[in-house]
């Protein structure tokens, strides 16, 4: 099973929270809605800003223990290394799991307006 490390953080880039989880997009929800959880609301962590993918179970645990050991210029080093501005990657990760959602909404084609529009 898929796990998921992933660094975390508020507007202000004050706090790197690093985590780990088998449901990425479950795990961005649950801190949406709860935004008190680890911090006060100046310190509301919203944007994800690192993530990687791991296979095992085992693997994932032992990237994340080195990870939460890093001092913050590692960490930061390390986020630069992928996205050098910072963005928050959860607006990428939404559009993807919609896009793979969105077969099942697109309307069939009429094969008879098929057929005229090939005529001309």
């Amino acid at each position: 099973m898929k796990r998921f490390i992933y660094i975390i953080t508020d507007r202000n880039r004050n706090n790197l929270h690093v985590g780990l989880c088998s449901d990425l997009l479950k795990t961005l929800k649950f801190y949406s809605e709860m935004p008190t959880l680890f911090f006060d609301c100046a310190q509301h962590l919203n944007r994800l800003i690192y993530f990687e993918e791991i296979n095992t179970e085992e693997q994932a645990m032992d990237r994340f223990k080195t990870v939460s050991t890093y001092t913050r210029p590692q960490k930061e080093k390390m986020i630069r290394s992928v996205n050098p501005d910072w963005v928050d990657l959860t607006i990428g990760l939404n559009f993807e799991h919609t896009t793979r959602i969105r077969p099942h909404l697109r309307p069939s084609v009429n094969m008879s307006s098929a057929r005229i529009a090939t005529a001309f």
